[in-house]
Parts: C-alpha cells; sequence; structure tokens
C-alpha cells in the first residue's frame, strides 16, 4: 500500500510500539473493571494508579492532581464548564488563537450570564500585552491561554501571564495539548506561577487516542460533565479505558526520556525545511517567536492551501491545511485572521509538523516536490487568469 511520508505529527502520531506491547495485555487476558473488588479489578486498578503516577512524573504533578478523560477536548471542557458551574457568572477571558475545545464552551457560558473576551495577539500569535492588562483591569473569573498553538506553533510565557494575572483571583488554564512531549512542561512550576490546570492529551506523544488528563490543583472547585459512579475523584464518571490510560501512562514516560534529543532533532530539521521555504518565496507564520521545535506554518501568495495539501498528498506528502480538527470548515484559520494576516494568504496556509522518524533526506523530499508543484501551480494560474 502507497504510505506517504508523514508531516502532520500534531494532527496525530504514530502509536509507539513500546505503548503497544504495554497496552496489549489490558485488551484481552486483563479485562478487569477497575471499580471491581476482585483480583481481576485491582490489577486494573493498579495499572491505572501507576499509569497516573507516570503522567504526573512526567509534568512534575502530584498523582492526584491528574484526572484522566478521554482526551484534550473533553478535558478543556471539564475545566471551562465545570470551574464555571461552581462560580457566579463573570467574565471568561480566552486567547484569540485558542483550540474550538476551548473557544466553543466559553462560548456557550453566555447562555449562562457569563460574558467572553477574547485577548488579541500580535502577528507573532503571541498574547498582546496591552490587550491582556486590559482584560485583567475587567477582574475574569476564568483565564484559558494555551501554551503552544496547534496552527503555528507559537509559545506563550504562561507563567509570566499566570503571575500577572494572580491578583484578579481568576481561575487559570492553560492548554498544553501540543507543547507536552516537544518542549519541558512543568505543572509545579506553573502552579507556583499561578496557574491552577492544565490539559494534556496521550495521542499527540506516541500514546493511543482516546486519553487524556486535566491537571489541576485541588483548590479548584469544578462540577463534572458526566454524573454516575464518582470516578476521578468524582470529576469524570465512567468505566475506566484502562488500556488507553496505560499507554498513555507510558507514552508520557517515554516522551520525557527522550525529550532534549528529540527537541534538536526537530529543530534541525524545521531550520532546513525554512531556509528551503524561503528560498522558495514562502511566507512563514509566527517565524520570529518562540515555537515548538517541530512546527512551521506557511503559505505561498496565490496559492490555495487546500489545493496544495492535495497535490502533495499525491506526490507523497502528508502534511495539513491547519488544524485538523477544522479540516471541514472552508474558512480561513482564526488564528491567522487574529494574527492580522490578510484572509486571501490565510487561505494558502499549509502546516509542517515532524516526528521523531522523520529525516533530513525527507525534507529535501518534500522541498523538491513543492517546488515541482508550485510551479505547476502558479502555471495553471497564470492560463486561467
Amino acid at each position: 500500500m502507497f504510505a506517504p511520508v508523514y508531516f502532520d505529527h500534531n494532527a496525530t502520531t504514530p502509536l509507539d510500539p513500546r505503548v503497544l506491547e504495554g497496552m496489549l495485555p489490558y485488551l484481552a487476558a486483563q479485562y478487569g473493571n477497575a471499580s471491581s473488588r476482585h483480583e481481576y479489578g485491582r490489577a486494573a486498578r493498579r495499572a491505572i494508579d501507576e499509569a497516573r503516577q507516570r503522567v504526573a512524573f512526567a509534568v512534575g504533578a502530584h498523582p492526584t492532581e491528574v484526572v484522566f478523560t478521554s482526551g484534550g477536548s473533553e478535558a478543556n471542557n471539564l475545566f471551562i464548564k465545570g470551574a464555571a458551574a461552581c462560580r457566579a457568572p463573570g467574565l471568561v477571558a480566552i486567547s484569540a488563537i485558542e483550540h474550538p475545545c476551548v473557544r466553543e464552551p466559553a462560548k456557550a457560558l453566555r447562555r449562562a450570564g457569563w460574558r467572553l473576551r477574547e485577548i488579541a495577539v500580535d502577528d507573532n500569535c503571541r498574547v498582546a500585552s496591552a490587550d491582556f492588562q486590559a482584560v485583567l483591569e475587567e477582574k475574569p473569573a476564568l483565564i484559558s491561554i494555551m501554551l503552544a498553538n496547534n496552527e503555528t506553533g507559537a509559545v506563550q510565557d504562561i507563567s509570566s501571564l499566570a503571575a500577572q494575572a494572580r491578583p484578579t483571583r481568576a481561575w487559570f488554564h492553560t492548554d498544553a495539548v501540543q507543547a507536552f512531549g516537544k518542549r519541558s512542561v512543568n505543572f509545579r512550576a506553573l502552579n507556583d506561577a499561578g496557574v491552577h490546570a492544565l490539559t494534556l492529551s496521550a495521542h499527540k506523544l506516541g500514546g493511543p487516542k482516546g486519553a487524556g488528563a486535566l491537571v489541576v490543583d485541588k483548590r479548584v472547585e469544578m462540577q463534572p460533565l458526566i454524573a454516575g459512579g464518582g470516578h476521578e475523584r468524582g470529576l469524570r464518571s465512567g468505566t475506566e479505558n484502562v488500556a488507553a490510560i496505560v499507554g498513555f501512562g507510558l507514552a508520557a514516560e517515554l516522551a520525557i526520556a527522550r525529550l532534549d534529543t528529540r527537541e534538536t532533532q526537530l529543530a534541525g530539521l524545521r531550520a532546513e525545511l525554512e531556509a528551503g521555504l524561503v528560498a522558495q518565496g514562502a511566507t512563514i507564520f509566527a517565524g520570529a517567536a518562540e515555537r515548538l521545535p517541530n512546527t512551521s506554518y506557511f503559505a505561498f501568495a496565490g496559492i490555495d492551501g487546500e489545493t496544495l495539501v492535495g497535490k502533495l498528498d499525491r506526490a507523497g506528502f502528508a502534511v495539513a491545511a491547519g488544524a485538523a480538527c477544522s479540516s471541514a470548515n472552508p474558512e480561513p484559520s482564526h488564528v491567522l485572521l487574529a494574527m492580522g494576516v490578510a484572509s486571501r494568504l490565510a487561505r494558502g496556509a499549509v502546516r509542517v509538523s515532524f516526528g521523531p522518524d522523520n529525516t533530513a533526506s525527507q525534507v529535501r523530499e518534500f522541498l523538491t516536490a513543492l517546488n515541482t508543484t508550485i510551479v505547476q501551480l502558479k502555471g495553471l494560474t497564470a492560463l486561467t487568469s
């Protein structure tokens, strides 16, 4: 079967074979319900407890602060909706570049009497200091700002932002889904600065789909989204997906063990890619910001991003036109529009996101295929204009 070179690791990552090996027993022989009192159940509970310890250690948290969910989207919803349910309606402030699983629940709070304020970003996808200060003057009750953007890879100084927000007594949350596994994420340090909760997801770092976590300061009051048997400290009822949770723990452990070498490798690939992109006339978005080492987001004037992605796929390279979760939306990226990018250029956006198995030779082959494709598309544009 034809398999393109995979350059879309921000959408999801291949399951690490070592993670799969660790999960297999819990997909077959060790099938107990972790709430059962017999040995089958106790074995499942031990596996979940060990996975919780692994995830907690990977982000510098205490195991009791880790609440397992079905993924990043549920964890973000749990914080936004769950924390709001325990506070009087007020202002919820989110950055203008948040993932839809933060934006949409924040919008939904308006039906319960909350006000929503989106914090502006600059042309490098960084929170605009002046607008953030203006938001703080409005005394928000909830704040959510992502640690690293899923499209541009731009990294926010969350510790500084949280420290500035501390006098407002707002609950401060950060979506760390894209950052975890690509750079160091330390909940204790963030918590000391004023962050109350952060979100993680297994499938972004070589783990399985269907497992995530909200790491949350136990002083934060939250209502569960799912009521029932009182699992996960009463915050997430439902029989646990033991195999996926085990995989999450193993993936987290593996990710931090190889973090330094992976960052260096991925940054080298991105540097080679972007040198070639600039030589071909591409605009690189958020190029002056601190970014995730594996992520490059770019466009060519006059070239449609969806068309380019389709042609590159046929040439043997799997890349993305923006975020995977929004691939059905024909509108330009809300992230790029928030950065002040012209709509026409934003429609041409293409994201490359590397993983540990990618190589420099693949990057060079991609640049050759890209150049050929761009020449072809510009030729077609000239013929039809």
